[in-house]
């Protein structure tokens, strides 16, 4: 299902390159699946997995469980479901509008209205990569990246949406901002998305 077999990282690790996010999701889905004690990290990204096995296992049993993905099948969106409340009323609400070409109060609707994915986490401590954004908001980033983006900022940017976990430059297209708490260090759990996480947006 791989474009090519996974590529070794040191002698611990593979790395599984993937053509879509439903296939990173299949890959994911069947490592998962197979619950294998040897693997001590399972890290997807946008077209990658990476996984890790403990010291002194063999990569044998991850590459046959990685083989057994079926992109038709996989689904990563399984974990735990988070509601989000978002005040809409972000710098760049209107240009999403205007360039999707329907009302703010649609964009509110749509955005709301949809469940979304967390794929994979990177960028910051605690970003979250959330696929399921409806195709009308689905825009580029900004031209320009604001050097400061406010802890708790709700942007889109291509097929994605995301929650800014802290303070932070970024170019994404921000429609609100939520008081909810990302990313806590001092916290058992830091970052509050994990990968295959679910979320929900509630308007407020």
């Amino acid at each position: 299902m791989t474009r090519s077999g996974p590529r070794p990282c040191g002698d611990r690790a593979l790395l599984f390159e993937a053509g879509s996010a439903a296939e990173v999701a299949a890959i994911v889905a069947a490592v998962r699946a197979a619950a294998l004690p040897e693997v001590t990290e399972l890290v997807p990204a946008a077209r990658t997995v990476l996984v890790e096995v403990a010291p002194g296992a063999g990569l044998e049993r991850v590459r046959a469980a990685a083989g057994d993905a079926d992109a038709a099948t996989g689904r990563l969106g399984t974990g735990t479901l988070h509601t989000v409340p978002v005040t809409y009323d972000g710098e760049d609400l209107d240009l999403v509008a205007t360039t999707a070409g329907i009302s703010v109060d649609e964009v509110v609707a749509l955005h709301s209205g949809a469940e979304y994915t967390v794929d994979f986490c990177g960028f910051a401590p605690g970003f979250g990569y959330l696929s399921g954004l409806p195709e009308p908001l689905q825009q580029p980033r900004l031209e320009s990246s604001r050097s400061a983006v406010p802890a708790g900022s709700v942007g889109v940017a291509d097929v994605y949406s995301c929650v800014y976990p802290r303070r932070s430059p970024g170019g994404w297209r921000l429609i609100g901002r939520t008081d909810m708490v990302l990313f806590d260090p001092a916290a058992d759990r830091p970052a509050l998305f994990a990968p295959g996480d679910r979320v929900r947006f509630e308007q407020r």
